[in-house]
């Protein structure tokens, strides 16, 4: 009976492995974050992650820079935004295909000050 309930557990620990995704654990400029300047823009993922599109827009509204991209999985990627960015909200649309192949997506905001 104990070799019955350890394979079980065994069993339930692989599948929960299995089904775990890969998620952003940290955004730079971070999230809700008011800052001076930006020089880019970061996301650093648990898990590799292959980052397909990534969309910055701007606080008119704008789209200020788009990429579709389709890297090798990485744990952390970046963007050059414009230069001279106006102060304003911006909000950081990305998507991607964690390392067990589903499609994550995920939004982060920031805002440059005057």
């Amino acid at each position: 009976m104990k070799q019955i309930i350890l394979a079980l557990a065994a069993i339930i620990a692989t599948a929960t492995a299995a089904l775990a995704h890969s998620k952003a654990e940290d955004t730079t400029p971070a999230n809700g974050a008011t800052v001076e300047s930006v020089e880019a823009i970061e996301l650093r993922f648990d898990d590799p992650m292959r980052v397909t599109a990534i969309a910055l827009i701007g606080p008119d509204g704008e789209l200020e820079i788009t990429r579709e991209i389709g890297l090798d999985p990485v744990t952390a990627f970046w963007a050059i935004p414009p230069e001279n960015m106006p102060a304003g909200a911006y909000t950081v649309d990305w998507r991607g295909l964690s390392s067990d192949g589903h499609p994550m997506q995920g939004t982060f905001e920031f805002t440059v000050a005057d």
